[in-house]
């Protein structure tokens, strides 16, 4: 039996309304993470959260999940449970100087269910980082977040750059579905 970890990347206060970088509909995303979380922790399974530091660099200054700001808590309904493994990342890979691939080969994981925030950052990046490691992944997507983007002059609403990174990891680094689906596949 393979083992399974839920990965929650980057739930904090600053992706919600008030909060310093507000995503596009972050509260839906937040349901069907919850739907997750309950779903593993009535089943004993392992949970990993991730938490974003920014690093304040002279060329880069820092605008949201600052340290010492409200914004760089998690969520309050998504707050690690006991048991559960929080790590603190500073670039947009979960993998990245955190000690996650330790963690998970320490509990013999080999499939990933990656939810959280954003799409295209840190849930795209962590998502081909696992698969360059060998792990099985599937991407809960209405369990993710983002904002609209804009390159030059075009406007890119937020429902395509979701459905852009959905279908750019499908097939190919992950399973991408949405959270019931995975929730009947698991059990």
């Amino acid at each position: 039996m393979q083992t399974t970890v839920l990965l929650v990347i980057d739930v904090q206060n600053d992706y919600f309304p008030g909060g310093k970088m507000p995503l596009h509909e972050p509260e839906v995303a937040l349901q069907e993470i919850k739907k997750l979380l309950g779903y593993f922790r009535q089943h004993q399974m392992p949970i990993i959260h991730i938490q974003h530091e920014m690093i304040d660099r002279p060329e880069k200054p820092a605008r949201f999940f600052i340290p010492g700001t409200p914004g760089i808590d998690l969520h309050p309904q998504v707050l690690p449970a006991a048991g559960e493994l929080l790590l603190v990342k500073h670039f947009p890979s979960s993998f990245r100087e955190t000690g996650l691939q330790a963690q998970l080969q320490q509990i013999g994981i080999q499939q990933l269910v990656i939810c959280g925030m954003m799409t295209q950052m840190c849930v795209d990046t962590t998502t081909r980082a696992a698969f360059d490691l060998g792990y099985q992944v599937q991407v809960a997507i209405d369990a993710t977040a983002c904002p609209t983007l804009r390159f030059e002059e075009t406007k890119i609403p937020a429902h395509l750059v979701k459905a852009s990174v959905a279908a750019a990891l499908n097939g190919t680094f992950a399973k991408v579905s949405h959270t019931d689906t995975i929730l009947n596949q698991i059990g």
